[in-house]
């Protein structure tokens, strides 16, 4: 499977579906404050962070299906998008980990997973490449994780609603985390198939 490159339609900036990637940027801090504020002696706002997350994959969702649709994709989107994904999962990380919800040992292997992503833009910049579009199953990796972690942080309390969240909560984490590996080594056969027509000879 290659990573789709979808066509530029529009260069307008001010339009709905990168105003929704905007407000899921925006989002990313407002979700670090609520999560991590009971660290530094402050009120629980788990609720609240749920519903940034919730939110957050809501408009993820519609951004793309509303580009497409309107016939709105635009360079500021393509760029948008996969920022505020990797933003979204990074902070998740860095919040549940910090509260000991999530292993290190799962952080360590997503952080891996990005750092491996970064190491090929280098490669492709060389060769006069931005970063590449995201694939069908690098956004379905990125839903899933965004599904398991607040069922995640739901399942972290008390009562039957925890008990149920916290299984279902790790299936979209294995489900996700083994996408999100599997779309970032297509990711990289992609690279390297245009590295090497790139070297090629006319």
């Amino acid at each position: 499977m290659e990573v789709q490159e979808t066509r530029v339609q529009t260069d307008r900036v001010l339009t709905i579906p990168n105003l929704l990637s905007i407000g899921r940027l925006v989002g990313v801090p407002i979700f670090l404050w609520l999560i991590l504020w009971p660290v530094f002696g402050g009120p629980n706002n788990d609720g609240w962070a749920i519903v940034v997350l919730m939110l957050s994959g809501i408009s993820d969702y519609l951004d793309g299906k509303l580009a497409r649709r309107w016939g709105q994709i635009s360079r500021l989107g393509q760029i948008l998008d996969p920022a505020a994904d990797r933003l979204y999962v990074l902070s998740t990380l860095v919040g549940l980990t910090w509260r000991e919800i999530l292993p290190l040992w799962l952080t360590a292997l997503l952080l891996a997973r990005e750092l491996f992503i970064a190491s090929l833009l280098p490669i492709l910049n060389r060769h006069g490449y931005g970063p590449l579009q995201v694939s069908f199953l690098g956004k379905a990796a990125t839903f899933n994780l965004m599904y398991a972690f607040p069922l995640l942080l739901l399942g972290s309390g008390d009562g039957w609603l925890a008990t149920v969240a916290e299984p279902v909560s790790w299936a979209f984490i294995w489900w996700g985390t083994t996408l999100y590996w599997w779309a970032g080594i297509l990711y990289a056969v992609q690279a390297r198939r245009i590295v090497k027509a790139a070297g090629a000879p006319a």
